[in-house]
């Protein structure tokens, strides 16, 4: 097979968010690298499933080394898996302070590490960050530090690399959704939470997708945090 087909590699590819960015990727004719706890292996040869925990140092290893063995290249890496826990700050549990640093934080860092490696060598990339419009537009109605404090981070670290490797042709961007209907949100909530956007409705699966899509396609972009929020961060 030939090693100029494109290869991207989704974190959190199981469902929701993750699933569907990997199918826009395959839809395009990458190959595509998925990984999570829980994901299946796929009999597509140009999908490669990975199961493994994400926070762990030796999975995001792993994942590279798994991709540039089968495919050859590693040209786009969607850092997407994460936890979202929303609740009063005094009412967080150590244990999901130490979830959501393992899952959001580690598992940014140490799948990205090897990533960008890989990515010096070939002399392009493009890295997409997941976050939430929460780091930019806080909610009386969803407090939520813990997600603010981690995927705040990632932004920060998106524009923090973006002008790091901008000489070498990596680029570095990020998509910052609103409220999504994915698995984690049960049907019954989605009246409530569709209010909670100027726009009155709840994103779409592919409304994130569209925005990875453009952000890959977009060759001058970099150090972008594309708000996809129904106008939640332009305000109340």
């Amino acid at each position: 097979m030939s090693n100029e087909q494109k290869v991207a590699i989704v974190t959190g590819a199981s469902q929701g968010l993750g699933d569907g960015i990997a199918r826009a990727f395959l839809s395009r004719g990458y190959r595509v690298v998925g990984t999570s706890r829980s994901i299946k292996p796929s009999d597509n040869p140009n999908y490669l499933a990975i199961a493994g925990d994400i926070g762990d140092p030796a999975t995001g290893k792993q994942v590279v080394e798994q991709a540039l063995a089968r495919f050859g290249r590693v040209d786009t890496l969607v850092n997407n898996a994460g936890i979202f826990v929303a609740s009063e700050f005094t009412k967080y549990t150590e244990q999901q302070y130490r979830d959501m640093l393992w899952t959001n934080l580690n598992g940014f860092f140490y799948i990205t590490q090897p990533a960008v490696e890989a990515m010096l060598t070939q002399g392009s990339g493009h890295i997409v960050q997941i976050t939430t419009t929460l780091v930019d537009h806080a909610s009386s109605n969803v407090p939520s530090v813990l997600a603010s404090l981690t995927k705040g981070g990632l932004a920060a670290a998106t524009r923090s690399l973006a002008i790091e490797y901008a000489s070498r042709n990596i680029r570095v961007n990020a998509v910052s959704p609103g409220i999504i209907k994915t698995p984690m949100h049960a049907p019954e909530t989605h009246g409530a939470l569709a209010a909670l956007h100027p726009m009155k409705r709840m994103g779409e699966v592919a409304d994130v997708t569209q925005a990875v899509l453009y952000l890959e396609d977009a060759g001058f972009v970099t150090g972008e945090i594309l708000h996809v929020d129904g106008g939640q961060v332009a305000g109340a």
